[in-house]
């Protein structure tokens, strides 16, 4: 559905106005991934069967007006909502081995052919129309709605309505709650498995009194509209960090649920390479400082965690400072910052108190840095992350920040970087040999460093949905490492200032580090997770 031709042709069939079209592209500048053709259905400049009618003629595609009247199957019997919102399809019907499936772009070629091979899987043919892109929409909500029925239909109290919302999330094991006002409506989406999903649509009229409670629950000043932090503690087994944001609608609000004596997972259950030479020779260190590094919501805490585990004996002192604390542990000294303590202000008291390892929940400014360096300098084990995107960008940070090359080279033993990808559902999904497109793009990725894979008697899945995974295709997480172990050759790379671009050469000269795309490439020749999730997270291909 390109601009000019759809819009040209429009036109000359009498169905717009050179007026209508203008409106058109001045709505597709404000937004942009919209069609012209979506575009005049939404702004209503057109019927929609004669709209649709015209554009299939223009386009060479057959056309169908979906609506969720029109799907009387379990659409994630064929492939995940996902996938169904991805390549922006849905499957409404099959009839003797064809499976009727409408694409709000069928110049996707991509999103098409992945839609064909995973029905040709099921043995089924992919017929293919043309709908909106609204359509499209619709059905999605009405779908992912039903998840959402209990919410949509607590019309009591708030108090009750806001007690479903974050006990339905609770069940689906949703990590954050957004609750964000919009022009018509407020929006209930939950992030699992590092995903949105859209759960409930509430009136308007609700807001003022879902702020109201929320920040009564959460401690929150009630006249403030400005952004404000506070906790939800009337759960017993969750610690929930609440958000506030104003925006152009009211106020937006996001609740982080932690959950309670979560318990540690072994290191090896997480993804770490399953190597006990590595794993010791990465974190079983005295007299430095070992950092694992992602962007926000990667698993960096509970990384540091299960490396304590590991780390942790009764003859050792450990200590941790975390805000807020995570897991209670058992047999470990925790502290947790409010306000009135700091990172570093804390840090400086447990020096006092003789510990051997001491866990930092994160490295934020150059005093917290400048703390835990000397505290590995001076005989003691230290634990932390930082923001930042690998392994070897985190001595650019340290170097940001304003810690001194000498500093980082003599102390710096350790880092980690790593990202969460999510695992194929094991109740749903189906298995298949790798395609010849797949093994072709997984070996390239990896020919430059020395990699062979053997795809002999190795499969990947088609994800699919189901009750167990909330009918997204995925079922849990696992993370991809990236492990730096600063040689001596590293440290007098740091020490003499080399960019991170000369340090990552030689780390790559010693066939110990490996980028963090080649571990997530490992898992998903053992079926752990798909190409197009590792695809996804890390963008190998294109």
């Amino acid at each position: 559905m390109a601009k000019a031709p759809i819009g040209v042709e429009l036109v000359k069939r009498g169905l717009v106005t050179e007026d209508d079209i203008a409106r058109a592209i001045a709505y597709q500048k404000e937004h942009p991934n919209k069609k012209i053709g979506d575009i005049i259905n939404i702004l209503k400049l057109c019927p929609q069967v004669e709209l649709i009618k015209a554009m299939g003629e223009i386009l060479g595609e057959k056309v169908m007006l979906l609506r969720p009247d029109n799907v009387t199957l379990d659409i994630t019997q064929y492939f995940s909502m996902d996938i169904a919102r991805s390549c922006k399809a849905i499957i409404y019907e099959v009839v003797g081995g064809k499976a009727k499936v409408c694409f709000a772009d069928t110049s996707n070629k991509r999103a098409i052919e992945q839609i064909r091979l995973i029905l040709l899987n099921k043995g089924l043919v992919l017929d293919k129309y043309l709908t909106f892109e609204t359509n499209i929409d619709n059905v999605l909500e009405s779908f992912e709605g039903k998840s959402g029925d209990s919410i949509q239909a607590n019309t009591g109290d708030v108090t009750g309505l806001l007690d479903t919302i974050i006990k339905t999330a609770m069940d689906k094991r949703a990590s954050d709650i957004h609750i964000e006002p919009q022009e018509n409506s407020i929006r209930v989406r939950y992030r699992v498995d590092g995903e949105l999903i859209t759960v409930a649509n509430l009136e308007t009229t609700r807001q003022a009194q879902i702020i109201g409670r929320l920040k009564v629950i959460s401690n929150m000043h009630q006249e403030k509209q400005e952004s404000q932090d506070g906790r939800i503690l009337l759960y017993p087994d969750y610690n929930i960090r609440v958000s506030s944001q104003k925006n152009v609608n009211g106020e937006k609000f996001c609740l982080r649920l932690l959950k309670k004596n979560a318990g540690i997972r072994n290191i090896f259950e997480l993804g770490f390479p399953k190597s006990e030479k590595l794993l010791k020779a990465s974190f079983d260190k005295k007299n430095s400082i070992t950092i694992v590094a992602a962007p926000t919501g990667e698993g960096k805490t509970t990384t540091l965690y299960s490396i304590l585990d590991y780390l942790n004996k009764p003859e050792i002192n450990v200590t941790t400072v975390e805000d807020p604390v995570e897991i209670r542990v058992p047999g470990i000294n925790q502290i947790e910052i409010d306000a009135k303590t700091s990172f570093a202000g804390s840090l400086r008291t447990i020096l006092r108190q003789d510990p051997d390892i001491i866990l930092l929940g994160e490295i934020r400014d150059l005093e917290t840095a400048e703390i835990a360096m000397q505290s590995g300098q001076t005989g003691h084990y230290v634990l932390s992350t930082i923001h930042t995107i690998d392994a070897v960008e985190v001595i650019t940070r340290l170097r940001k920040l304003g810690i001194s090359d000498y500093d980082i080279s003599s102390t710096l033993a350790t880092s980690v970087s790593q990202r969460l990808i999510r695992r194929v559902c094991p109740h749903c999904a189906t298995k298949r040999p790798f395609s010849d497109e797949e093994k072709n793009i997984m070996q390239k990725l990896v020919d430059k460093y020395g990699i062979k894979f053997d795809f002999k008697d190795k499969y990947t899945y088609d994800v699919n949905g189901c009750k167990e995974c909330n009918h997204t295709g995925y079922l849990g997480r696992i993370a991809a490492f990236e492990i730096l172990e600063i040689t001596e050759d590293l440290r007098e790379l740091i020490s003499s200032g080399a960019s991170s671009i000369k340090i990552r050469e030689k780390a790559l000269e010693g066939n110990v580090y490996k980028p963090l795309f080649v571990d997530a490439l490992y898992k998903v020749l053992d079926g752990i997770v798909t190409l197009e999730e590792a695809n996804k997270k890390l963008i190998l291909f294109q």
